[in-house]
């Protein structure tokens, strides 16, 4: 079982399919702040307005000079069409094989009918030198990260 991730770990690297099809690795962002937002699935009522919360906010990220990555157990090819319907304004990853959620602790090993191997809701903010500068990983399906909290930390 893997440990879960908190403030002051480094984070843990990753390569993953983006809604492009398009290889995203995080140590593609170094020197740059990245917002991770994790969540269980695309077309899911709190996951849209998670990330629609996000898009809407998205020029105070870009500010602070923050790459905003969303990762869910979803197939590319289903991000692409959600990030389409929902005009999202940031990079969307398949975490299919769900090796990433699991070394973020961020997984629901059993989630709603019977169906295993979900992201649960999280956001990480990952500082410059690969830090983890802030970490919220909810048990709550139908609760928010606290976009309060993830903008402090990118403010520190």
């Amino acid at each position: 079982m893997s440990m879960t991730i908190q403030v002051g770990d480094k984070a843990p690297d990753f390569k993953l399919i983006s809604s492009e099809t398009k290889e995203v690795a995080l140590s593609d962002f170094k020197g740059k702040n990245v917002i991770l937002h994790f969540f269980p699935a695309a077309f899911t009522g709190v996951c849209t307005t998670q990330l629609c919360t996000v898009r809407d906010a998205i020029n105070v990220y870009e500010n602070d000079k923050a790459t905003v990555l969303a990762i869910s157990v979803d197939l590319p090819f289903t991000l692409a069409k959600f990030k389409e319907d929902q005009n999202l304004n940031f990079t969307l990853l398949s975490d299919f094989n769900k090796d990433v959620s699991r070394s973020y602790d961020a997984i629901y090993e059993d989630w709603i009918l019977g169906l295993k191997g979900v992201s649960k809701r999280a956001a990480f903010v990952i500082n410059p030198e690969g830090i983890v500068i802030h970490a919220e990983v909810l048990e709550n399906a139908g609760e928010l990260p606290n976009f309060d909290k993830i903008n402090a930390a990118l403010g520190a």
